[in-house]
């Protein structure tokens, strides 16, 4: 089959492209769609399409919703320069994963939590018996070794040094689908930037580390989950993240927080023969942090 891709950048009237000397990372959010047996393409056909995706942008980490252990498991097998963590919203193996893949030689993984969008966050499965939903988060150090005849930027001996380490958070979630759950989606919202607002400082000795969240919000900027994490121009409330994106409809976003430049915003239009590897377009973004 002839693969068709759109590769000029997809930037709803954006021009991103005055990158700088700062560290640079290319993010994906990318709802994998379940492996029903009812959907077509069936997931025996989509999974290479998704995997040749990905290869495509290579992205350095990917927050995916939706998929079953037996999707996390291929994808995995099929990426290996990926790790990938997460866990099912019921635990363990059980339901749809709220999974990251981090690209292993960029990135050391330093701290790795899960709590549930629920009234019990730290009871992992609680919430709806059907369909509970959950945040997947991680505390990643970037890796900044020194090729052959380099000099390290780094001293012999590293204590005192904290200026030499840079590390950021990530945040991958799904929120409640269906009309009827607004105010969940609301709550929701709430719960993230409670966790995130505490963030703030890993330590009195470092800057404010900044914080990416992603994911299928099954619901549009503007809504009131999305205004309770950016704040609302209409009434002037001040939101806790960004968009990196000015100016687009979807319910798959990626958000941040602290020094950070968007390069690049893409709604990723990739399919082949007209047929797509999941109801949802992936969103990539390349970003720099600032020093």
């Amino acid at each position: 089959m002839t693969i068709i891709m759109v590769l000029i950048p997809f930037l709803h009237g954006q021009a991103y492209n005055d990158k700088g000397d700062g560290i640079q990372l290319k993010l994906m959010t990318y709802n994998l769609k379940f492996a029903s047996p009812t959907y077509q393409p069936s997931w025996e056909i989509r999974r290479e399409m998704q995997v040749d995706l990905i290869r495509k942008y290579d992205p350095d980490i990917i927050g995916t919703q939706e998929g079953l252990k037996e999707q996390i498991d291929y994808l995995a097998d099929h990426l290996p320069e990926y790790i990938v963590v997460g866990e099912g919203r019921k635990g363990g193996d059980d339901d749809e994963h709220m999974a990251i893949f981090i690209r292993k030689d960029k990135f050391r993984l330093r701290e790795l939590q899960s709590f549930q969008l629920s009234k019990t966050p730290e009871i992992i499965g609680s919430g709806p018996d059907v369909n509970p939903r959950m945040v997947t988060w991680v505390r990643l150090a970037i890796i900044n070794s020194t090729g052959k005849d380099e000099k390290s930027p780094y001293p012999e001996d590293y204590r005192g040094h904290w200026e030499n380490t840079q590390e950021f958070y990530l945040f991958n979630t799904h929120y409640f689908n269906g009309s009827s759950q607004g105010l969940a989606r609301y709550n929701a919202s709430k719960l993230i930037s409670e966790r995130i607002a505490e963030l703030d400082r890993f330590g009195e000795w470092t800057d404010e580390r900044p914080v990416f969240l992603m994911g299928d919000f099954n619901c549009k900027p503007g809504s009131p989950p999305y205004k309770e994490l950016t704040g609302d121009a209409v009434t002037g409330t001040t939101g806790l993240m960004l968009d990196t994106s000015k100016d687009h409809n979807d319910i798959d976003w990626i958000l941040y927080k602290g020094s950070v430049k968007v390069l690049h915003y893409e709604e990723v239009d990739y399919n082949v023969e007209g047929v797509y590897p999941s109801d949802h377009k992936p969103i990539y973004v390349e970003v720099e942090i600032v020093d």
